[in-house]
């Protein structure tokens, strides 16, 4: 493969990853501008703007600039292979969680033991607000989070990358682009360590997409990833941990 080809594959999936995200600031300020006008503030109202934010971002703009893009290159949608998961992709969406959550546990013990921070995803802090957010959040991972996400990160990027580089390396990349657009969500110290942990994080994705071959189960690995810790968010805003 040309190195012309691994360059256009590469800024390709720098564009389509903070292509997609600035896309999706002006929808999403596009919809709230409109709401506005029927007098309807999402500013003054945080759980309505993260619902809404979930279902332009991940929903309405990461599926439209999926559709756009594979018609765009002629690719067709087998570009991004999607079924029913069976036995053998069972078998990886269970042992993908576990070790998702798996290295999750691990990389913050080894955090604590330290003594180094993470910083907070700023959802997380709308929740502890009102922490019936984290409710609504849990199903929004397996209809739109994981899926949406992983059809970027995964389907998008990573089959780009995989065009014309070898596939650990394209993992390797995709999981760095997508940990990379999470630091625009953040806030507090130690924003490093939350990317570091969210780039091993997607490792898995990636490797468990690039051998099933289905983006169904990243997708299902994720969303169960995001759904346990918005549960166990609940549970410690609640005081039932």
């Amino acid at each position: 493969m040309s190195s012309i080809s691994r360059f256009r594959s590469v800024a390709s999936a720098i564009g389509l990853t903070y292509g997609s995200y600035v896309a999706g600031a002006i929808v999403i300020l596009a919809v709230a501008t409109v709401v506005g006008l029927f007098g309807v503030d999402l500013a003054s109202r945080p759980a309505l703007r993260l619902v809404v934010s979930t279902f332009f971002l991940q929903g309405v703009t990461f599926g439209g600039i999926a559709i756009l893009y594979l018609k765009g290159r002629d690719l067709g949608f087998g570009f991004v292979p999607v079924r029913l998961p069976g036995k053998r992709d069972g078998a990886v969406i269970v042992g993908g969680s576990i070790a998702i959550l798996g290295l999750l546990f691990v990389a913050s013990s080894v955090i604590t033991a330290l003594g180094l921070n993470s910083a907070q995803n700023q959802i997380v802090e709308v929740g502890r607000q009102n922490p019936s957010v984290f409710l609504l959040l849990i199903p929004l991972q397996f209809l739109l989070v994981g899926p949406g996400e992983e059809l970027l990160f995964r389907g998008l990027v990573q089959g780009t990358l995989r065009e014309s580089l070898h596939p650990a390396r394209a993992i390797i990349l995709a999981s760095a682009l997508f940990a990379s657009i999470h630091l625009f969500s953040l806030s507090g110290e130690g924003k490093l360590v939350y990317i570091g942990i969210a780039f091993v994080l997607a490792l898995v994705l990636g490797a468990a997409y690039e051998y099933t071959d289905n983006i169904a189960v990243p997708a299902v690995i994720h969303g169960t990833y995001n759904a346990v810790q918005f549960a166990g968010a609940y549970l410690t805003a609640t005081g039932g941990l």
